[in-house]
């Protein structure tokens, strides 16, 4: 079985490695990875004793950074490397402050990663939930570094509790303590004998209610909210299958709502879909930010009348990144994408501002969308008509919206200190 996941691992990278001349996100992926040692070398002295994040990318990396504030906080002058294995979290985070260096995880074969701990020596390493790599785990194991998994989540489906999954539990024996999300995955790896098991939750939780705490303000979206008195919809991480569901679902809606919609990723067709289909007319948040730095009055889009001002669009299109978290804090009713995709983005950031979360169908992977739809605060849609429903039924009628918005803040306020359990396991290691 460990021959097969290292043959399955190599059998990935060489995919993406033939897939980059075809699709910009697998290029991004090996181009990135060029002069990847080169880069460690120059900052090899600097690393010695380091400790190690890994996370998949932008996401996992929110819930790594309350445990490096603290960390930082704590251990001034420890040397910190961050790696990520998605261009996205890479491009995002690679200037991110207070980090020794940022860099890609190096290909998971035994030589990398024998290279990689012989080269920084660190003191511990820490991955974010759901990061299984073989030989780069192994290495760790071997080097005896203190290894920890954080904010880990568990299913029966998973290959570490099925017949074929001896390879898979041997990954879990490489770490020296696993921080897990709930009671139900500290039982399934007491099940197949993983006993150095904590239940701390999930880290998410302090990173929101942190960025609700810091209450910092965006001019932009504050003056797009006051600019007409229509409702706000923020729908965040939007693919194309959801930018279809909710044009649809808002030209056919009663009531006019205005949009801010945040695509998932820089996609200018993505974008120019949405300049199309959505209300308008439409803007983009480049173009108000522009206008006011500069202190003129605001242009409009090709075809919208000259006295339109563009903070009185229907629809404006974000096309900036690493704001979202703080846009949500702006709308009525929020709407998280990726649900029509393989699973739904972070529903935390919106519900922790106290708003109603709306999403697609594929989200009972994630326990926080289900935690919300059992206290009344999310809401899952299968197609355009069920998401005018919600609308409909939140926006129509006060006291419903006001306790959806209430069942949410308290959701996230009372799971918050995952951070704090992990930091007294992970001490003694730093």
């Amino acid at each position: 079985m460990a021959f097969l996941i290292r043959s399955g691992t190599a059998l990935y990278h060489a995919g993406i490695k033939l897939a980059a001349p075809f699709m910009p996100k697998a290029k991004r992926w090996v181009d990135g990875r060029k002069g990847l040692w080169g880069r460690l070398e120059v900052k090899a002295s600097a690393l010695q004793g380091c400790l190690w994040i890994h996370c998949a990318s932008v996401g996992e990396f929110e819930q790594a950074r309350p445990i490096l504030e603290s960390v930082q906080r704590e251990r001034t002058g420890l040397p910190v490397l961050v790696t990520f294995f998605s261009p996205s979290g890479y491009e995002a985070r690679m200037d991110f402050p207070g980090l020794t260096h940022v860099e890609y995880l190096p290909p998971d074969t035994a030589v990398n990663a024998q290279r990689l701990v012989a080269l920084i020596r660190p003191k511990a390493a820490i991955f974010i939930k759901y990061e299984f790599w073989f030989h780069h785990l192994s290495a760790l194991k071997k080097a005896h570094v203190p290894t920890f998994l954080v904010s880990a989540i568990f299913r029966p489906s998973q290959p570490f509790f099925r017949w074929f999954g001896g390879g898979h539990r041997a990954l879990l024996r490489c770490y020296t303590h696993l921080f897990v999300q709930d009671d139900r995955s500290r039982k399934l790896l007491a099940s197949i004998g993983i006993g150095q098991v904590s239940v701390s939750g999930d880290t998410r939780f302090d990173r929101v209610k942190a960025v609700v705490d810091t209450n910092s303000s965006l001019p932009i979206v504050a003056a797009f909210q006051t600019a007409a008195s229509y409702p706000v919809l923020v729908a965040g991480s939007t693919w194309p299958a959801d930018d279809v569901c909710i044009a649809k679902a808002l030209r056919t809606f009663g009531r006019p709502i205005r949009t801010l919609i945040a695509p998932h990723e820089e996609d200018v067709a993505q974008r120019d879909a949405i300049s199309k289909n959505m209300p308008a007319p439409v803007t983009l948040w480049s173009k108000v930010e522009q206008a006011l730095a500069a202190s003129q009055p605001p242009s409009t889009e090709p075809g919208v009348p000259p006295e339109e001002d563009l903070l009185s669009a229907m629809t404006m299109v974000m096309d900036r990144m690493g704001f979202l978290s703080r846009v949500y804090k702006y709308a009525d009713i929020t709407y998280v994408g990726g649900g029509f995709g393989p699973g739904i983005h972070n529903t935390l950031e919106a519900a922790a501002w106290g708003k109603p979360v709306i999403f697609g169908p594929n989200h009972q992977r994630f326990a926080e969308a289900l935690g919300l739809i059992e206290v009344g605060a999310g809401f899952p849609v299968r197609n355009a008509d069920e998401f005018g429903a919600v609308l409909h039924r939140l926006l129509h009628d006060q006291v419903a919206l006001d306790a959806a918005s209430m069942a949410a803040f308290n959701y996230v306020a009372q799971r918050t200190g995952a951070t704090e359990k992990v930091m007294q396991g992970i001490r003694g290691s730093l």
